[in-house]
């Protein structure tokens, strides 16, 4: 009996026990509830992260703007941290922002967001009440169906002549000229005043006041990407490009002397002799700049408007040898093998080029190809005394034609 008793008296041990800790858990609910052993009625449940930090653009937002903006801020409390992340073509980067001096808002460095874009957004902060709360978001940006690229001369890290002017020629036309105009900058090391010029929608220069000078470094940065030029068309590019000005060579055409002068460093290095456009098909006047050089080229007159009353061409030469593009339009200094040797120097025959004397397939010994090895892209040709009009500024590089404050007077950021 006593070992029962015993094993009584261990059961109601165990039983005071269980009571023990009913008791203790019991207290411990009511240190957290109501006082009375009941649910907490004043606290409530813990706030949502959505509503501890409020991120804009909205988690899972689609299609944002560009001029969405993206935000993040706390009601009460402080920001802890936030990372911003942008996922754009494969490739991803940090969105640089800083937390505002309160504590309470976070902003990125650059308001717009970028195009076809994907963000994600991660902050710690702090509550009212000293708690740490954390959030997670994403959105996804506009993509926009119609974009516009520009073409870009000279090209990277080619060495040119003191004439060339930076041309941008854009497949569309541009509405918004202030926005891509500051989106566009060129540089010069050393420095040198840079300024833009419009020539209609579809096209923007630039160039200093004089000639740049040899050994100048010029940088272009394109920052296009996500610029609205137009209604619902965005630029595309991003990138940066440069060139280096080489040595100083500007030369003299005299349509009516036939002579075309060649200055290498402000020194007269020869004098040429050239046959420039007849009467009836005249060379323009004005400052010209080689913007292409072809060992070989054919050259058809219909192509330019040249052509005879059965419709076919005036002129059509299958093997144009050292051609230099001065002009969109047609205007070539080219090697001329067809032509008698008395015609240079003497008279005026082509239909509104400048030749120089040649040989079929063009040779370095002649003067054609001794001009040609001599020269560069964006060298000078100055055409002076041709019984025509002066080169437009828009036909090929030919800005150098209008003075300085023409060429400042509307740029379309002022």
């Amino acid at each position: 009996m006593r070992h029962v008793h015993g094993r009584a008296r261990r059961a109601g041990v165990a039983v005071a026990a269980v009571v023990t800790w009913a008791g203790l858990l019991a207290g411990a609910a009511g240190c957290t509830g109501d006082g009375r052993g009941g649910t907490d009625r004043t606290m409530g449940k813990p706030p949502a992260p959505e509503d501890v930090i409020r991120v804009t653009p909205e988690d899972g937002r689609k299609g944002v703007r560009p001029e969405g903006g993206l935000r993040v801020r706390v009601p009460a409390g402080r920001l802890e941290s936030v990372k911003v992340v942008k996922s754009q073509d494969a490739e991803e980067s940090k969105v640089p922002g800083r937390i505002s001096a309160d504590g309470r808002s976070w902003r990125p460095d650059d308001d717009r967001l970028a195009l076809a874009a994907r963000y994600t957004v991660d902050v710690v902060a702090r509550d009212g009440h000293g708690n740490r709360s954390a959030r997670h978001a994403t959105f996804t940006t506009y993509v926009p169906k119609e974009r516009f690229v520009s073409y870009v001369t000279p090209e990277n890290r080619s060495t040119v002549g003191t004439g060339m002017i930076v041309s941008l020629g854009f497949n569309r036309e541009i509405e918004n000229r202030a926005a891509v105009e500051r989106a566009v900058r060129v540089t010069a090391e050393p420095a040198v005043e840079i300024r833009p010029h419009w020539f209609g929608g579809d096209r923007l220069d630039f160039r200093p006041e004089e000639y740049w000078k040899p050994g100048t470094k010029v940088t272009v940065a394109l920052r296009l990407r996500d610029v609205e030029g137009a209604p619902g068309v965005y630029g595309l590019q991003y990138k940066t490009f440069s060139f280096t000005v080489g040595r100083s060579q500007v030369s003299l055409v005299d349509a009516a002397r036939h002579t075309m002068k060649v200055w290498r460093e402000d020194e007269l290095i020869a004098t040429v002799p050239i046959t420039a456009g007849a009467p009836k098909t005249t060379t323009y006047n004005g400052k010209m700049v080689v913007s292409e050089m072809l060992e070989l080229t054919r050259m058809n007159g219909a192509t330019v408007g040249f052509t005879k009353k059965n419709g076919k061409a005036e002129y059509d030469v299958p093997d144009v040898p050292h051609a230099m593009r001065l002009t969109d339009s047609g205007t070539f200094l080219h090697g001329n093998y067809w032509a008698r040797p008395e015609v240079f120097g003497h008279a005026n025959i082509s239909h509104g080029c400048v030749g120089l004397m040649d040989t079929r397939g063009g040779s370095s010994d002649t003067p054609a190809g001794w001009f040609f090895d001599r020269s560069l892209i964006g060298d000078v040709v100055e055409v002076v005394h041709s019984k025509d009009k002066e080169v437009a500024p828009d036909n090929g590089l030919g800005g150098w034609n209008m003075s300085w404050e023409e060429w400042t007077a509307e740029s379309a950021d002022e």
